[in-house]
């Protein structure tokens, strides 16, 4: 059994896409339309720094995953048997599935785009070689309460949210008790209680969408179990503020028969975590 997964946000890089343009021009010019702005000036030549910009980012990742499916479909890689994407991802795993076209997803990812960019005094940190345990527990000796578990990238490396001050605070707390500490150059705490005006905006748009029966089984992050028909905008909604449950997603397609794994991204970042959690 085969699964497509698409990464998400931390996927991107100038340059992304260079070869897909010129293959794809009337999504391109769709893609265009949607944004108000060149797409492919965004990715390629990036001039004014946007392309780090949450705003920016997320629809130059999906177009670009939108992109590259495409191109794997035609160039005979085969149907699949489920679909995941981490986070943003989850949009193309949504789009490859039938959920919407191509210019609806964008208008989606647009809009969350927008909305988590606004998100201003957060930040995030990838906390690596410590379990889900051993983060709760270093929690509670040292009374940090305002910081959240945001991904389960794999059984270990997980990603936390909250304050930036109080991000880099736990840097030392962290390091000291012997895990691996990167903070991310993300602008808000995604995936955490603190996008919560950001999921209650999006559930207003998000719910006068109409959402095509899925045609491939769509893993979520929010459950790690696959998304029922009638629920995805309920599930997209939820994910904003909900922990990413990648670890858990891959183990449940794996589990159910996957052994072939095509990661759609500008560059393999789900590859190595795929290795670690699967090991």
């Amino acid at each position: 059994m085969k699964a497509y997964i698409f990464a998400g946000q931390g996927s991107q890089s100038r340059g992304m896409g260079r070869e897909l343009f010129a293959e794809f021009p009337e999504y391109v010019a769709r893609a265009n339309d949607v944004l108000g702005y060149s797409i492919e000036e965004l990715c390629l030549s990036d001039g004014d720094g946007r392309l780090d910009n949450t705003e920016y980012t997320q629809p130059a990742i999906y177009v670009v995953n939108a992109l590259s499916y495409m191109k794997k479909v035609r160039d005979g890689s085969g149907p699949a048997d489920y679909c995941a994407g981490h986070s943003l991802g989850e949009y193309n795993a949504l789009l490859a599935a039938g959920a919407f076209s191509f210019e609806d997803g964008l208008r989606l990812v647009k809009k969350r785009g927008a909305l988590m960019g606004a998100s201003k005094g957060g930040g995030m940190a990838a906390v690596v070689g410590f379990g889900e345990n051993d983060i709760r527990e270093l929690f509670i000796k040292n009374d940090i309460v305002n910081i959240d578990v945001a991904n389960f990238n794999s059984p270990s490396q997980f990603a936390i949210a909250g304050p930036k001050t109080e991000i880099e605070a736990a840097k030392k707390v962290f390091e000291e008790a012997g895990a691996v500490y990167h903070i991310l150059r993300v602008g808000g705490a995604f995936h955490s209680r603190y996008m919560q005006e950001a999921k209650t905006e999006f559930g207003r748009l998000v719910e006068t969408f109409q959402f095509a029966r899925l045609k491939i089984p769509v893993v979520s992050n929010l459950r790690a179990l696959p998304y029922a028909n009638g629920r995805i905008a309920a599930g997209l909604t939820q994910q904003i503020t909900g922990v990413v449950r990648w670890s858990e997603s891959v183990r449940y397609m794996a589990l159910r028969g996957v052994t072939e794994w095509v990661e759609v991204a500008a560059r393999p970042v789900l590859t190595p975590l795929l290795k670690r959690i699967l090991k």
